[in-house]
């Protein structure tokens, strides 16, 4: 009876960890398809054979969700606003268009008009770094490689480009290289900040069940949620940094005067380091003058007087300071 009792308790065990481990992968396969997904777009930017593809249905979704948020509401200012500040140009439309024309026009003239911008972009930063890169490749020989500093005005990467390949493919290896980098970096740095959210859905929909649903269902319809958003992200940052991307020059004349002002600071650090070293040279001569005060020692009722006189303390001087 007992190892009966003991056989089926074990096999309750062992069921019920079975299903807690099939419902940890069935958690998992939701977040297995959205990898897939994720990791496609990051073989594209690693190896940057498709990347130009990418970046063009990135430009299109982009504006084609800029165009249909800001058309129900009749927001032509929201959504002039929005093409300015995430891929750079101006609506190539007026408020009657934006309002009589359906989206997937208006879509098509936007995306022909930041393309455009784009190439022009991508025109002038070649243009900017071809002739220090032919002249470091020629120079200096022991360089494969140089790092070109690009920013968007707020935030900084710097973006390795192969010297051997930019001389012979030309502007077109440093737009790739920009490009390669820069999707690369926001789309781990968006999937990192997925991942997080995934993590506390998961912990979230297990209060479901106090309401009688399934937390799985939930949690299926919930992420798909997020990985839209993330999509979405992803297409905006990586659109908003390429279209806004420059070289950042540094002012020659700025670079003079810190250099000018620099120079009064150091020559005040002097000034000031002299004042401390005298005063301190002062401080240390006034405490070499001035001795501590040493009290004297207590002699004993008993003890030798110190006056020399023979007799004890307390019949002698000790007797004439109890009277005083």
């Amino acid at each position: 009876m007992i190892s009966k009792s003991i056989e089926r308790a074990q096999r309750k065990v062992e069921e019920n960890n079975f299903g807690v481990r099939k419902r940890l992968l069935e958690y998992d396969d939701v977040m297995n398809a959205q990898r897939e997904v994720i990791y496609k777009k990051r073989r594209h930017a690693l190896f940057g054979e498709r990347l130009s593809v990418d970046i063009s249905n990135m430009l299109f979704d982009l504006g084609e969700n800029i165009i249909s948020e800001n058309q129900a509401n009749r927001d032509f200012e929201g959504m002039r606003l929005a093409s300015l500040k995430s891929m750079g140009v101006e609506p190539p439309f007026d408020k009657e268009e934006f309002s009589s024309t359906q989206a997937e026009a208006l879509n098509e003239k936007l995306f022909a008009k930041a393309t455009a911008a784009y190439k022009e972009k991508t025109k002038r930063i070649g243009e900017k770094t071809m002739p220090v890169i032919h002249d470091v490749f020629e120079r200096q020989k022991q360089y494969e490689n140089i790092a070109i500093p690009i920013t968007d005005g707020i935030k900084g990467m710097q973006v390795v480009v192969n010297l051997k390949k930019a001389v012979e493919n030309g502007q077109r290896e440093v737009s790739l290289s920009i490009e390669k980098s820069i999707s690369l970096a926001l789309i781990d740095e968006s999937w990192k900040e997925h991942l997080r959210e995934l993590d506390d859905l998961k912990q979230s929909v297990q209060n479901a069940t106090y309401e009688q649903k399934d937390p799985l269902l939930i949690y299926k319809f919930e992420s798909f949620q997020l990985f839209k958003n993330m999509i979405h992200r992803i297409n905006r940052d990586v659109i908003s940094f390429l279209m806004k991307a420059n070289i950042p020059v540094q002012d020659g004349a700025n670079v003079r005067e810190a250099q000018r002002t620099k120079g009064i600071d150091r020559s005040k650090m002097k000034e000031e380091r002299s004042d401390l070293l005298a005063q301190s040279h002062s401080n240390t001569q006034r405490q070499e003058v001035t001795q501590p005060i040493v009290a004297e020692k207590k002699v004993g009722r008993n003890e030798p007087c110190p006056c020399g006189s023979g007799k004890k303390y307390k019949n002698c001087h000790g007797k004439m300071m109890a009277e005083v």
